[in-house]
């Protein structure tokens, strides 16, 4: 496409089409206003200068030896804006031929489309301004050269690979002119669905008729009794994957219903490799009509001309693929791989027509293909047809639904988001293929069942260094270092990573409070800091004595086998934050069977309509979890500090009798006996008699996830009112949070808090932690804290050593750095609401598996384990 603009038209603005996602080349002679043009129509930094990065390499602008170097630079930064999907405005002359072929190769490797806009201002508009430059001295001459080049060049910039080309040729229309930012013709990521995908049809009217009534569609017939279109249950739109017609009985029929149904709104259609055939054939171009095509050509030559000419605008205006529901489905007649969804280019239309081929053909003279799918770890559902199989399977949350209707097997659709199959059977076989069916299936596709399983996991998924995609933090990295630590926590401790579907995050403690306190920690802080975020309401929770503990109970064994694949009999799990399981298998089954009578008496399995519940809580007693720690660490210090200060002070103490000058030492003896009697009780008040299960307390303060829902979006009064529930229906097991609603904004409100926090801690409380009442909320800088520990004075006994109040240690330790804490945290939490939502949208295990590994492998972050 190529706007001139030789007619000026000063009644308006002159819009200049571009897409959202391409390689913008601004071309002119030094003086025709590019820099400025970039500037007040892209961001900052969308645009990529020649100028400054000659200045990057040379440290001055205007070195043109530098220029070879300035262009490397340039390339190799434009690359990783179009890698990461982002619009890139190269500002150069760019007049020769050589340096435009550069670029246009560039938007090529990266399937982008390349634009040119080009400022072919009148020579004296550019002697001026070059003229009146007083930071680059522009010869007359070199600016007629640059001129000369780019009025040679103009009517090439289409042949030369610039899909679209924008020339202003007055400062009238570089005044007028408007960027108008398009969609790419594949993103309808603002549709939500939902869909019934539909695999290869192939003239099979009478099926893809079937198909429909069975979806619940209403078929629209004409006054001569054709199928003209369908509509769709409320809500929904079908979605067709190509290949409507070659080999079935019905061509015309399947191109009809579709066309109509398109027409009125109610699908959409992605073109195969048979339309693409038949648009050139239509266009009266050389093609081997063969493979079914012979029979569509003879049906068409039966219709009106009128109909031949819609179906080739049809087939020939089919973009091809189509990027749905914010990015999370993705649609392809042969399907297509992470780097090319959402974008275009040749390379692009030609894999999702053709998928990814060889070059070579088998004994039955049809392509050899690779096994794309295999490899796939791309986020987004891909849903594709192209290679005819006898039974659709998930392999990497990819599926093919082509069943081979035309060969005799059915025609089949995927509800999405459901994912439920619909299909009907064929009526008969209406072509015999090439290759027999479905022996068709196992050798084009590698067979289903010889790829890898999608529930199976691979060491290549986990090592080295990993980026993980979020929706709340965007890319969060793991770093081959903190991947391999993970790993062997994982092979050699975790529980069956089946039922590893959420590990929670790490919590950053509350930054230091007043320097005259006492307290290393103190809750006006917490309070303070959500203040300043934005954060009105907070929620001040008990800390409890106990571990954190994640417990995913289902109804029976039977429906936990059926959802998570388990076939051992077990009907859940309750693991640490580190995915280890506290219990032996009986007992934990035991601890499973008390909470599903709690949850059946709660109403929540009917309420939540749900076979499995995943609770985030805490596990009491410490000791349940921890009694070799307590023994051999804090009782160990604690009784040797007892053995050792008390007969220190009696010695201390007779000495002085005695009249020597030991009052300091006194002091400082009797103040170090009484911090380990404080630590021995601080200990100790995480300990009390368990046997079995007898003893052992949960404390639940957040429903994480059930079927097909994750709950963050809820307050935490919700979350705790559902706990409340569970305490009523077994208060033995259960045991309440304790919490109390702050107004940040309210000095009243904050000291109320801060009262509640010190009568817990007063009494050897652990303390709280404060979170946003809302629960998951943003701010204007992103994510906000989901919670922050305010630990009480006794606690942190046991964290930092018996003396640790001491003045000089207390100085020490206010100075901590928090930064990373907090980073890690916010991380870790992203991480952890990705893993839920992978698992309610019933993603394979590698991809739940993904983000649940990265969260235990940033615990290996070297952040001070005291924090």
């Amino acid at each position: 496409m190529t706007t001139d603009t030789t007619t000026p038209d000063s009644l308006g603005p002159l819009e200049l089409a571009v897409p959202e996602l391409s390689l913008v080349c601004l071309i002119g002679a030094s003086g025709s206003g590019k820099s400025t043009f970039a500037r007040t129509h892209f961001g900052r930094y969308e645009v990529l200068s020649s100028d400054v990065c000659r200045g990057l390499v040379s440290d001055d602008e205007h070195d043109q030896a530098a220029t070879p170097a300035a262009f490397e630079v340039l390339s190799f930064i434009a690359g990783k804006r179009l890698d990461a999907g982002r619009l890139t405005v190269i500002d150069a002359t760019n007049v020769q031929p050589d340096a435009r072929r550069q670029l246009v190769r560039l938007a090529r490797d990266h399937d982008v489309l390349p634009v040119a806009v080009v400022l072919d201002l009148p020579e004296r508009v550019c002697l001026d301004r070059t003229a009146t430059r007083a930071d680059r001295n522009v010869g007359d001459a070199v600016v007629r050269r640059q001129r000369d080049q780019l009025r040679r060049s103009i009517r090439q910039l289409g042949r030369e690979g610039f899909r679209t080309v924008h020339v202003l040729r007055t400062e009238q229309d570089v005044a007028r002119a408007v960027v108008v930012r398009q969609r790419l013709l594949t993103d309808f990521r603002d549709q939500h669905g939902p869909f019934d995908v539909i695999g290869d049809v192939h003239g099979c009217r009478p099926e893809l008729e079937a198909l429909l009534d069975r979806l619940g569609y209403q078929l629209v017939r004409d006054a001569a009794g054709r199928t003209v279109d369908a509509v769709p249950p409320a809500g929904r739109s079908a979605v067709f994957l190509g290949d409507l017609v070659d080999r079935g009985p019905d061509s015309p029929g399947v191109l009809r219903l579709v066309m109509g149904m398109v027409a009125a709104g109610h699908a959409r259609c992605v073109p195969g490799n048979h339309e693409q055939k038949l648009v050139r054939a239509l266009e009266g171009k050389q093609v081997q009509v063969s493979h079914g095509l012979e029979t569509t050509l003879a049906q068409l030559a039966a219709e009106p001309p009128e109909f031949r000419d819609a179906v080739l605008r049809f087939c020939r205006d089919l973009v091809s693929h189509l990027v749905l529901d914010d990015g999370n489905l993705v649609v392809a007649h042969a399907g297509l791989k992470q780097e090319y969804q959402g974008r275009a280019s040749a390379r692009v239309r030609s894999f999702a027509l053709y998928g990814d081929t060889t070059g070579e053909t088998d004994e039955f003279g049809l392509p050899v293909r690779y096994p794309w799918a295999r490899d796939y770890r791309g986020p987004a559902m891909v849903l594709y047809g192209h290679t005819p199989t006898p039974e659709p399977e998930w392999v990497n949350n990819t599926l093919c639904l082509d069943t081979g209707c035309v060969f005799g097997g059915r025609l089949t659709a995927l509800r999405y988001p459901e994912r439920e199959l619909v299909s009907v059977p064929a009526t008969r076989v209406h072509y015999e293929p090439a290759r027999p069916f479905p022996v068709t299936a196992e050798l084009e596709a590698g067979s289903a069942a010889r790829q890898r399983d999608p529930d199976d996991l691979a060491i290549i998924d986990v090592l080295g260094r990993r980026t993980v995609e979020t929706t709340l933090a965007g890319r969060v990295t793991v770093r081959e270092e903190q991947a391999a630590g993970a790993l062997e926590v994982m092979s050699r401790w975790a529980i069956d990573p089946r039922w590893l579907l959420h590990l929670p995050p790490t919590m950053a403690p509350t930054a230091t409070g007043d320097p005259d306190s006492p307290e290393l920690e103190h809750p006006a802080s917490a309070f303070e800091f959500y203040r300043r975020s934005g954060v009105r309401q907070v929620v001040g929770q008990e800390k409890h004595m106990g571990s954190r503990a994640v417990v995913l109970v289902c109804r029976d064994a039977e429906r936990a086998a059926a959802r998570f694949g388990v076939t051992d009999g077990a009907s859940g799990a309750v693991h640490t934050r580190t995915g280890r399981t506290f219990f032996d298998a009986v007992t934990t089954e035991h601890l499973l069977t008390a909470v599903r009578a709690a949850v059946t008496d709660a109403g929540l399995w009917a309420e939540f309509d749900t076979d499995w519940v995943l609770l985030d809580a805490e596990l009491l007693p410490w000791s349940a979890k921890a009694e070799d720690l307590l023994r051999q660490q804090y009782a160990a210090v604690g009784a040797a500090a007892r053995a050792v200060l008390p007969p220190a002070v009696a010695a201390v103490q007779a000495a002085a009798d005695r009249g020597l000058d030991v009052g300091d030492l006194l002091a400082r003896t009797r103040e170090r006996a009484a911090d380990a009697e404080a630590f021995t009780a601080a200990y100790r008040r995480y300990v009390w008699p368990t046997s079995g299960l007898q003893g052992v307390q949960l404390a639940p303060f957040q429903l994480l996830a059930t079927e097909g829902r994750r709950w963050t979006d809820h307050d935490h009064d919700w979350h705790l009112g559902l706990a409340d529930r569970l305490v009523r229906a077994a208060p033995e097991l259960f045991r309440s949070t304790r919490r109390i609603a702050v107004d940040t904004g309210d000095p009243d409100s904050v000291a109320a808090g801060t009262r509640w926090w010190r009568a817990l801690t007063d009494v050897g409380g652990e303390g709280m932690v404060v979170k946003p009442l809302a629960n998951l909320v943003r701010g204007e800088r992103g994510l906000v804290q989901p919670g922050i520990k305010v630990r009480g004075r006794e606690y942190l006994r046991l964290i930092y050593g018996p003396d640790y109040t001491r003045p000089e240690h207390l100085d020490r330790l206010r100075r901590r750095e928090l930064g990373r804490k907090r980073s890690l945290a916010l991380r870790e939490y992203a991480l952890g609401v990705e893993s839920l939502d992978r698992v309610v949208r019933r993603e394979p295990l590698w991809r739940i598996h993904e983000a649940v590994f990265a969260v235990l492998a940033l615990e290996s972050d070297p952040v001070d384990p005291r924090l």
